[in-house]
């Protein structure tokens, strides 16, 4: 079981109180206490301690009580030790319950270490300790490959993260790092990269049946972008540590399903680049031709991360996958569409987006469908090339770069995520920094289409 899980019987009490059932809760309380709940509205997130003989340890407010979320504040909101969970509001999923509590002891301690230990849980009737570890694990995963600086996650050291995931599960991985991707094909993820210190490269997965359904996913696996020639000023420069989030989200949806052993034939394909200024960085103006043979004229190199996500697309639709989703930090346009806690994505499968923004609702990752709006392919049409990185009217952005996408994958059934990967602020079980967006509620849908 999970460290921050106990089974403790002697564990104290915290008892969870809507906002409708405040003041009966308070009048519940002996008379020498109820001044300590002055105040206390119940509003989510808050906390009454009381004393060690009291009728419960604390009073803990979740609002309207349908938000499972609400208990990410307990973990380090609550004083250490074991607690166990009293008056669960009908309706709320003790899984996701505890999953919240978990994931708000989350701290990024590789430079920092950690000023206290997080209350541990009992974890309630009904949750499957096996499977909230095992979610837990990888937005971790994911918060700690993204929270990462460049200087150690780089091209090298996100390849180094990739290979310890395929040998936990037994994967096969191969590597095509530098020059190589020119000999195999893959220019547009050399062109961005090659004025990097650390060699650009393609790192593909590979594990499961060869019998069962293919289940394709791409991340993009920028390390650092400095918007190359086109350079980021230094406040849109300062969290680019964050563009390798796509890549990140990927992995840890790999290592979910792998966990889960769904009678999938899984490929992982991250490119891991570092847009960077040198003498080898490609140029406004310049034409690559793609993979896919596909012309590609560089209105502006800070549109990096749709060039090589468009080669891994390529080179997943050629094993003819079953499903194909991609991740990536890709537009400052989604944020403003969505804000930063929504994530936007894109499918011509009405049915497959049904799924997953059901999924998404039920396990608190909250996702969006947006609009394949043909009408805005003519933004993205060249004048002496197939097509221009950067869509030539500066609204839309979202739909004209999933618009990009398309184009390489054909008629394989795909869904692309727009992900922001990062928590602007401190939320509870969501703490400030790298976070894992939509690949939860894929998960989700995933284990309903090849579980149930």
């Amino acid at each position: 079981m999970n460290a921050l899980f106990s089974s403790s019987t002697t564990a104290r009490t915290v008892r969870l109180v809507t906002q409708s059932r405040c003041d009966e809760v308070i009048a519940q309380l002996p008379a020498a206490e109820r001044p300590l709940a002055a105040g206390f509205a119940a509003k989510p997130g808050q906390i009454v301690l009381l004393p060690s003989d009291s009728i419960c340890g604390a009073l803990f407010g979740v609002g309207t009580g349908e938000d499972a979320f609400a208990l990410g504040a307990a973990a380090l909101g609550l004083p250490a030790g074991d607690w166990q969970i009293e008056d669960m509001p009908e309706g709320l999923d003790p899984g996701l319950v505890s999953l919240a509590w978990v994931l708000g002891s989350y701290r990024f301690s590789l430079f920092k270490p950690a000023d206290r230990e997080p209350a541990r849980l009992v974890p309630p009737a009904g949750t499957d300790t096996t499977e909230i570890n095992s979610i837990a694990s990888a937005v971790m995963l994911a918060r700690d490959l993204i929270n990462s600086p460049a200087d150690i996650m780089g091209p090298e050291g996100l390849e180094a993260a990739f290979r310890k995931l395929a040998k936990v599960h037994g994967a096969k991985v191969n590597v095509t790092k530098g020059d190589a991707l020119l000999k195999q094909n893959y220019p547009m993820i050399h062109a961005v990269g090659r004025a990097a210190g650390e060699a650009p490269r393609l790192l593909e997965l590979e594990w499961g049946d060869p019998a069962h359904p293919r289940l394709a996913l791409v991340g993009k696996g920028v390390c650092f972008d400095s918007g190359g020639l086109d350079l980021k000023p230094a406040a849109g420069m300062r969290f680019m540590k964050k563009d390798m989030g796509g890549g990140a989200n990927a992995m840890a949806l790999a290592q979910l399903v792998m966990a889960a052993k769904l009678p999938v034939r899984l490929h992982l394909l991250v490119p891991a680049v570092e847009n960077a200024v040198g003498a080898g960085a490609f140029r406004p103006g310049d034409i690559l031709v793609s993979r896919q043979g596909i012309s590609v004229e560089i209105d502006n190199t800070d549109a990096e991360g749709r060039l090589v996500l468009a080669d891994a697309l390529a080179r997943a639709v050629e094993d003819k996958p079953a499903l194909l989703l991609d991740f990536a930090t890709l537009t400052g346009a989604a944020r403003v569409a969505l804000g930063p806690e929504v994530m936007p994505f894109y499918t011509g499968d009405d049915a497959m987006a049904a799924e997953i923004f059901a999924a998404g609702n039920a396990v608190g990752d909250p996702v969006w469908r947006m609009p394949l709006w043909d009408g805005y392919e003519r933004e993205i049409e060249g004048d002496i090339s197939d097509i221009v990185n950067s869509a030539s009217m500066p609204l839309a952005g979202s739909i004209t770069a999933a618009l990009f996408l398309r184009r390489f994958v054909g008629t394989t059934p795909w869904v692309h995520f727009d992900i922001f990967g990062w928590n602007l602020k401190d939320r509870p079980g969501r703490p400030k920094g790298g976070e894992m967006q939509g690949a939860r509620a894929v998960y989700q849908m995933l284990k309903q289409r090849f579980l149930d």
